[in-house]
């Protein structure tokens, strides 16, 4: 039997587009994206296209886990870093199982320095921002300005996202 679960991550990879980061670090400041809203984003994909995730802690190290129903998997693992405060270790883990997730997928996620060197301007949550300016407009110029979105904001709305944005009344 062929082993199909490439050919399921490569159609949601052609469906996620890019992960928006949504989230601010003040200490560092940064953005960053929260694992749970990413999740959010890939369960339906997931489930769209018949795979499990699973991230257990196994041997003090996050296991990001990608199944298919016919027992098919790719696996990364990640050795956590021998802390003992257990608020560091929460971090830690959080931290490993987002960037193991966006590695193991290969997502993109959006790039914050490159974002401000093209003018892109509003809260930097593209679809928030888009989906704001079109609900600003007549029914009559949303199309338009929708089609634009699309065509210069592309990789950084998802197909899902769209679809609210069309949706739009």
């Amino acid at each position: 039997m062929e082993n199909k679960i490439y050919k399921k991550i490569f159609k949601l990879q052609s469906e996620i587009g890019t992960i928006l980061k949504t989230n601010k670090n003040p200490f560092f400041r940064s953005e960053y994206f929260d694992i749970n809203a990413l999740v959010e984003v890939l369960q339906p994909l997931l489930k769209k296209h018949e795979l499990v995730l699973l991230q257990p802690i196994i041997d003090g190290a996050v296991n990001t886990i990608i199944s298919d129903l016919e027992g098919n998997s790719i696996v990364s693992v990640l050795p956590l870093p021998l802390e003992q405060e257990p608020q560091k270790v929460g971090s830690a883990i959080t931290y490993y199982r987002r960037y193991s997730l966006v590695s193991l997928l290969g997502l993109r996620a959006e790039d914050d320095d490159g974002n401000s060197t093209q003018g892109i301007s509003g809260s930097g949550n593209v679809f928030n921002d888009a989906m704001k300016h079109l609900k600003s407009l007549s029914p009559q110029e949303r199309p338009m300005v929708l089609e634009n979105i699309r065509k210069k904001k592309g990789s950084q709305i998802t197909p899902a996202q769209y679809k609210k944005l069309e949706a739009i009344k």
